[in-house]
């Protein structure tokens, strides 16, 4: 759930998110893809790392 107010709409969330700055969806895509094409990590330890990471943020995994 998001932490801020999010537009109406039915599409998830991250592009009613996105849909508030397109500009940035550029970057996020950019960075997505270097740390999933460019790790140097296993990807089970990389998905480890990442539920970890959402659930010190308090995110629903």
């Amino acid at each position: 759930m998001a932490r801020i107010d999010l537009p109406e709409g039915n599409d998830e969330e991250l592009i009613r998110a996105f849909g508030l700055a397109p500009s940035l969806a550029l970057g996020a895509a950019a960075f997505s893809e270097a740390v999933y094409s460019n790790s140097g990590l296993p990807v089970r330890l990389r998905e480890i790392v990442r539920m970890r990471i959402a659930q010190l943020n308090q995110c629903d995994i």
